[in-house]
């Protein structure tokens, strides 16, 4: 399945096909189960994102709130593959259904990402969870680091 986020972006030479593993357990740190890899992807507007079925019973969905304003949600099937192309700016925040309450969620940076990051963080803190309050509040403390070595607040 592929999906485009947001209005179509001019055909660019530049743009990347960047891969997020699916998987239930971390092969670098085992003790870290249900998880994307990498779960914070950095990538420029026009570039693919393909959501690999490593292992079996996950998907990858957007998070409600966690879109940029523009940008089109996605939702992958159980055990499939998914693609999508992000075109407009900001940080996605995804998830897999079955196992969020798990911590099981990652999040995407397009180009100045930093446009949602307070929507992101306000509707980070509806969801469920202990492993996944934990992973929202380690994930964003990474990505205030990547915004802050970048320039972008």
């Amino acid at each position: 399945m592929a999906a485009t986020l947001g209005a179509p972006a001019f055909a660019s030479d530049d743009a990347e096909m960047h891969e997020v593993d699916m998987l239930n357990v971390d092969p670098d740190d085992r003790q870290q189960r249900m998880v994307f890899k990498p779960a914070i992807l950095r990538v420029q507007p026009g570039d693919t994102v393909k959501f690999l079925a490593t292992e079996r019973g996950h998907n990858a969905q957007s998070i409600d709130g966690m879109t940029p304003d523009g940008a089109e949600e996605f939702q992958g099937r159980i055990n499939e593959e998914i693609e999508v192309t992000l075109d407009v700016e900001g940080t996605y925040g995804y998830i897999c259904q079955p196992h969020q309450t798990m911590g099981m969620i990652g999040f995407i940076l397009v180009g100045d990402f930093t446009s949602n990051l307070e929507a992101v963080r306000e509707a980070a803190g509806t969801l469920r969870g202990r492993d996944t309050t934990r992973r929202v509040e380690e994930y964003m403390t990474e990505i205030d680091a990547i915004a802050a070595e970048e320039g972008l607040v």
